[in-house]
């Protein structure tokens, strides 16, 4: 029989996600990035209490299982998000969701040190492709790195897929079963939002209100209830019932509506080397990942 909720969770991640990138990408046209990260996730905390408290569902969930919360926030929202956002005020999108599709190499290699994969001659093949597609997309903007800021918003983005790997890995390792996912979320937001508002406060340079724009503060309030909230849950219930890796090959459609959107909406240029590199990107990723039961269904058990 078919897990609707899990097919539902699975296509809510794919969608969302692919539109976060430009999202994020007009909300820091106007707002400094960790304002953007910090009150995406702070508003969040708020939505997802206000429906824990409706549900009559909010409770103290223990220190062990919020230090659990913590460290799962930390990876996947004040470093991955966090880091993702603060990138983009440089980096377009579609380059940004490129590089982030990446991630699924540092789940690979991750679980693979940790006895969770093990390697494969496919999966050198996979590697050397997505580095290929790396070396395509830098080729005639190897020139554009010499731009300080630029390379910057380069390092945090592979800073970014680390932690994205790193939380992705802990998750399963850990064997972190589902809970009250929505009690779970609450704490991880509003940790990462609190962190996330106190970088705003320390580290942007200017954050006049007032220059703030109504399409920017538009794109912040969609990041909140749908790019955290609804995604967010989506993806925590999915790596209850599959494996990291088949969660992670989600980054293959995120990445291909990135582009298009960014493509379509802002105008971005999308030349025949950077198609050249998603493909070989998305395939080398895909080659990794592989295996016979990859898109069926298998419950992690306790």
């Amino acid at each position: 029989m078919k897990d609707y909720k899990l097919t539902l969770a699975v296509c809510t991640v794919a969608i969302v996600w692919g539109t976060t990138f430009l999202s994020i990408r007009v909300a820091v046209e106007t707002i400094p990035a960790w304002f953007v990260a910090g009150i995406r996730q702070f508003l969040a905390a708020i939505i997802m209490f206000l429906i824990l408290t409706y549900r009559k569902e909010f409770k103290w969930i223990g220190w062990r299982s919020l230090k659990y919360q913590f460290i799962f926030s930390l990876l996947m929202l004040v470093i991955a998000n966090g880091m993702t956002t603060v990138a983009e005020e440089e980096v377009t999108s579609s380059l940004t969701s490129l590089i982030s599709a990446c991630s699924p190499i540092l789940v690979f290699f991750g679980s693979m040190a940790l006895g969770l994969q093990k390697f494969s001659w496919r999966a050198f093949t996979g590697v050397v492709l997505c580095f290929s597609g790396i070396l395509f997309i830098f080729w005639d903007g190897i020139n554009d790195l010499k731009n300080p800021d630029y390379a910057l918003g380069i390092l945090f983005l592979f800073i970014a897929i680390a932690g994205w790997a790193s939380g992705t890995i802990f998750t399963k390792k850990l064997n972190i079963q589902s809970g009250n996912i929505s009690l779970n979320l609450f704490y991880q937001f509003a940790f990462a939002g609190i962190i996330q508002i106190i970088f705003a406060f320390l580290f942007s340079e200017n954050y006049n209100f007032g220059n703030w724009s109504l399409k920017s503060i538009s794109a912040m309030l969609y990041l909140s209830c749908f790019g955290s909230v609804a995604a967010f849950f989506a993806f925590h219930y999915a790596l209850t019932k599959v494996s990291p890796v088949q969660v992670s090959i989600l980054a293959y459609i995120n990445t291909v509506i990135s582009i298009f959107l960014s493509w379509l909406i802002l105008d971005e240029k999308i030349s025949a080397k950077f198609i050249i590199a998603a493909i070989l990107i998305i395939v080398g990723v895909f080659v990794i990942n592989y295996n016979p039961a990859m898109f069926k269904k298998q419950r992690i058990e306790s």
